[in-house]
């Protein structure tokens, strides 16, 4: 094993032999560093004045990518480089980032302002040319103001191409920044501790991950945090043994088989994204509604299951589609439907030291069509008051199949079964998805939070499932925000 996590700060090296393993980057930056442009707003991966960058090797580049440092462990920028706003300006010159907020008029009180300008950094190494409004809006949808109204800060974003904000340090540097890290990483297991008995431990392979986390059942598993951290932040809970997955890269492995996706445990929900919208477009839409951009950059679609949260966006789509989940426990492997891996609320199917390692999602056929539709207080960013998943196969106008799954209506992420059974072996009409709609109360008994009230979530349920008949039967039918008509019912439909 290795006794140290190593990382560059911008392009100064760092090696920690001993910290809590619960410290988030932005504690580190703030009290350790004493680099105070990071600021602590929600502390919950919410708000993103925390939002700083971390670049990582991929394919020979650098990959640059915003995240939340409130709830982003220490331990995780093992063979990474951190950036900060107090890393851009060079030479005594802003950035051109930070000069086209300055310009534009981006900052006022200026609390949010250094993770405005770390999102729109990051922004500008994904893109070569200034994006559209609905991509800006995207990339800012995890940054909160409460001055600006939002507006200067668009246009500084598209103002910074102007100013050639690849022309920098950053570019100049990357090929020795890459040899660094490339010369960081290394296939041993990194294990740190605070000087007592709870530690940090990284595993690089997924042999040396089965086999950890079977001697250590009784570790907290973390992938990207986005869950894990809060329950650091918020509920105060100091984990004795912390087992960080994201070294392993078969379990960041996405693959395309003749029959099927298959997506490690360890996939982010951005690195998904483009091959989940290919095959579903509309679970690509729910999945570009999970969060932030910071969130999707970090957190992922095994962790997202394997926490069993009734209100995951991932579990109801992948149900629908047909999934299988692939669990491993040391050396012994076992596979069942994704559905049957959620027994009851906070209780899966998973063995003391056994682990999510990976979902096989089949390809659509082409007779089936496929709609998700996620309802939630706000637009994005938000979590889900009820989700519907539908995926039904039809022939001569006779539903022959049907998968039905909700998330937000039960206990669970669950099927509608007796829905199903009104729908299969019927001719896909409004009487028909009107019986199945009325069945869905002997399916579901919706619990009332402050989110929504049951009877709300039933009729949201009843009505999306109605909508899915629209969508497929009449697609002059406005139905999206985007006022995006649906045509065609097979693999090709618009999401």
């Amino acid at each position: 094993m290795r006794g140290e996590v190593r990382f560059l700060l911008d392009d100064a090296p760092r090696r920690l032999t001993q910290f809590d393993p619960t410290m988030t980057v932005l504690d580190y930056l703030r009290q350790v560093e004493h680099l105070t442009g990071t600021k602590e707003g929600c502390n919950e991966g919410d708000c993103g004045a925390c939002t700083v960058v971390v670049a990582k090797p991929q394919n020979g580049r650098l990959r640059y990518q915003a995240v939340n440092a409130c709830i982003q462990f220490l331990g995780t920028l093992d063979g990474c480089q951190l950036i900060t706003v107090e890393h851009l300006a060079k030479a005594g010159k802003l950035h051109a980032v930070q000069q086209a907020m300055v310009d534009n008029h981006g900052s006022q009180c200026g609390f949010c302002t250094p993770g405005f300008v770390m999102s729109l950094f990051a922004m500008t190494r994904d893109f070569d040319e200034a994006p559209d409004d609905a991509t800006i809006d995207d990339v800012l949808a995890g940054n909160l103001c409460r001055c600006t109204g939002y507006a200067p800060i668009a246009r500084a974003a598209q103002a910074a191409y102007d100013l050639a904000p690849r022309d920098d340090a950053f570019t100049t540097g990357e090929t020795e920044t890459l040899e660094k890290l490339t010369a960081l990483r290394d296939e041993e297991t990194v294990e740190v501790g605070d000087g007592g008995k709870r530690r940090f431990l990284a595993p690089a392979s997924l042999d040396d991950l089965a086999a950890l986390y079977e001697r250590h059942p009784e570790a907290t598993l973390s992938a990207g945090s986005t869950d894990v951290g809060l329950r650091v932040t918020k509920q105060m809970k100091r984990p004795e043994t912390l087992i960080y997955t994201g070294r392993v890269t078969e379990l960041a492995r996405l693959e395309e088989t003749a029959e099927a996706i298959e997506i490690g445990a360890g996939v982010t929900y951005a690195d998904a994204l483009a091959i989940l919208a290919q095959y579903y477009p509309d679970m690509g839409e729910v999945i570009r509604r999970i969060g932030s951009v910071q969130i999707r950059n970090t957190g992922t679609i095994g962790g997202n299951i394997a926490n069993g949260s009734p209100i995951g966006d991932s579990p109801p789509l992948l149900i629908a589609a047909g999934a299988t989940l692939h669990l491993r426990k040391g050396q012994a492997r076992r596979s069942l439907p994704l559905e049957d891996f959620f027994l009851e609320y906070g209780k899966q199917d998973r063995q003391p030291g056994e682990l999510v390692e990976r979902i096989s999602l089949p390809l659509p056929p082409e007779d089936t069509f496929f709609r998700a539709y996620k309802v939630s207080k706000r637009f994005d960013q938000d979590i889900t008051a009820v989700l519907g998943a539908f995926s039904l196969t039809i022939e001569d106008g006779v539903v022959t199949s049907a998968r039905l799954a909700y998330g937000g209506m039960a206990a669970t992420p669950k099927r509608a079964a007796l829905a199903e059974a009104a729908l299969t072996g019927q001719p896909w009409s409004e009487a028909t998805v009107k019986r199945a709609m009325a069945v869905l109360e002997a399916d579901f008994q919706p619990l009332t939070d402050w989110r929504a009230s049951g009877g709300y979530r039933m009729k949201a349920a009843q009505n999306l499932l109605y909508r899915c008949f629209i969508e497929t039967t009449d697609p002059a039918v406005d139905t999206r925000l985007a006022g995006a008509a649906l045509a065609g019912v097979g693999r090709g439909a618009t999401g």
